[in-house]
């Protein structure tokens, strides 16, 4: 995430508010691996179900509690930066690559989810 981040801060104008942009970030993928979530249980399981404002509430709970452990609460998170930047250049590239991968997964799914979600709901 990290990598994303700096390269963002780079090119608009520096590293205000990194850490605010990571956890949007975060937070934004998140939110996109929990809808899909969603939307495979009403795809697969129940058709008829619908998010109601309690799922809403929910989430929104769940996710700003582990956005706040992971990267607020301590910053333990930068160590870890640290170190990544130490490791040679070519894990750093596996590691990117790895990263970038599960990020268009995350997002790729839930495409898939809502398109899937749409023929169901068309039907």
């Amino acid at each position: 995430m990290y990598k994303l981040i700096d390269y963002t801060s780079t090119i608009s104008g520096g590293a205000f508010l990194t850490d605010f942009k990571a956890s949007l970030a975060m937070i934004a993928l998140e939110v996109w691996f929990i809808a899909s979530l969603f939307n495979y249980y009403t795809i697969l399981i129940d058709e008829n179900f619908i998010v109601k404002k309690i799922h809403f509430i929910i989430l929104g709970i769940l996710v700003l509690l582990l956005s706040y452990f992971t990267f607020d609460n301590n910053g333990i998170w930068k160590d870890y930066i640290k170190k990544f930047d130490q490791l040679p250049e070519r894990v750093n590239k596996k590691g990117s690559i790895f990263f970038y991968a599960i990020i268009i997964f995350i997002i790729g799914n839930f495409i898939l989810s809502l398109y899937l979600l749409y023929e169901i709901r068309k039907n």
